[in-house]
């Protein structure tokens, strides 16, 4: 049944109770219409949502598996140089998404790959620490109960280049600091292997081999989301345990883009028992216009189809507001660190995609794609909580 579609008075009677009850224990909503199971969220700039898409959202632990806090780069560096500077009113805003766990990571490399990753921990966990009546660094399986019961929000911390390992044991070092998740390469070649967008496909090197078992070893997983494809079966084909796709689309629908992934990669990820979460960047999506998202559902579509719904997630790949609401000269400089084939245009964000209620928007469509309540609740974070619940396990 769809969100749409007409209801009993039983039928209706239950999502309103539903929501209604889900409603009354989140701060920050409320319900001041009703209209055929239908709510209106505040701060959703006229948006309403199906008491069955509310219920979803609200009881399920929901973990965007690539979400910055924000993509204005100083406002961060100003949260981490002084933490009190995060207000209520920024911090309600992350609450009222529906969001209980961020994965906020970025692309760090260059010569000075490891003195800048342990700023960049240092950093945040200056931020999390001074703010631990409103976040909780999430380190182990129990975390992900304790976060959704406690009302904060939980910061899952990776970084989306393992350039800063310049040794196997610094994969010990970085899990002490909380590093939890390593995409083992970005878009171009370091040590370990190839990147997305690199001239040429090659796999794991013998460091890169030696870099994945011992990640299997502490319980840090591996994420191949930015990796070429070689580099890409190699992790699924060395590593013990489930491999991830944080953050990527399906190569099949966007006309080949070298960011998303071939048939071969996500049925490894089966085969792994790993996750993959989808995006909704308007070029990883489709390679024209329109791009909307109900062609974002069919990249869910596709995956679900052929490895099965147990296999997806969400890597939403930007902040609450998205990339075309960055300040433009930070979404110029963006821009200009990206190749053309990233085949950037006017926007990057899709509509309905790009804004802090997002996760609502999202269920509703999978609601109107035929998922069930378990597998909708799979894919906004049980399924990601699963496989990362059994990597951490050492």
């Amino acid at each position: 049944m769809s969100a749409q579609d007409p209801v009993s008075r039983r039928a209706f009677v239950q999502l309103a109770a539903g929501a209604c009850a889900a409603l009354a224990v989140t701060p920050g909503i409320a319900a001041p219409m009703l209209n055929r199971g239908r709510f209106r969220l505040f701060g959703s700039a006229g948006r309403d949502y199906s008491a069955r898409a509310i219920a979803l959202v609200q009881r399920s632990v929901v973990i965007d598996m690539l979400a910055p806090f924000t993509l204005d780069f100083p406002q961060q560096a100003k949260w981490e140089r002084n933490p009190e500077s995060f207000t209520a009113a920024q911090f309600q805003k992350f609450r009222d998404s529906g969001i209980n766990v961020f994965h906020p990571a970025i692309g760090l490399g260059g010569i000075n790959a490891y003195e800048t990753a342990l700023q960049w921990f240092a950093g945040w966990n200056s931020f999390i620490a001074g703010n631990d009546e409103r976040l909780m660094r999430i380190d182990s399986p129990g975390d992900f109960g304790r976060v959704k019961g406690s009302g904060k929000v939980g910061v899952l911390l990776g970084l989306q280049n393992a350039q800063h390992f310049r040794r196997p044991d610094d994969v010990d070092l970085f899990h002490g600091l909380g590093q939890r998740v390593a995409q083992l390469t970005y878009n171009s070649r370091n040590l370990i292997g190839n990147g997305s967008t690199e001239r040429r496909d090659e796999g794991l090197s013998d460091f890169g081999v030696a870099i994945v078992e011992r990640m299997n070893r502490v319980g840090m997983a591996v994420d191949v989301s930015h990796c070429g494809d070689r580099t890409t079966l190699d992790a699924f084909e060395v590593s013990k345990k489930p491999v991830l796709i944080t953050h990527s689309n399906v190569r099949a629908l966007a006309n080949g883009h070298p960011r998303d992934k071939a048939d071969e990669a996500i049925l490894a990820v089966k085969k792994s028992g790993g996750v993959m979460g989808i995006t909704g960047v308007r070029m990883f999506v489709r390679d024209k216009e329109p791009t909307t998202i109900e062609h974002a559902l069919d990249h869910f579509d596709y995956v679900a189809k052929r490895i099965g719904p147990e296999h997806l997630g969400v890597g939403s790949d930007i902040d609450l507001d998205g990339y075309d609401d960055m300040p433009p000269e930070l979404n110029k400089q963006l821009r200009a660190g990206y190749k053309g084939s990233y085949g950037f245009r006017d926007k990057i964000d899709i509509e309905g995609l790009d804004h802090p209620k997002r996760m609502y928007d999202l269920t509703e469509g999978l609601i109107r794609r035929k998922y069930t309540d378990a597998q909708i609740e799979g894919i906004l974070g049980g399924n990601f909580r699963r496989v990362l619940s059994e990597i951490w396990t050492v």
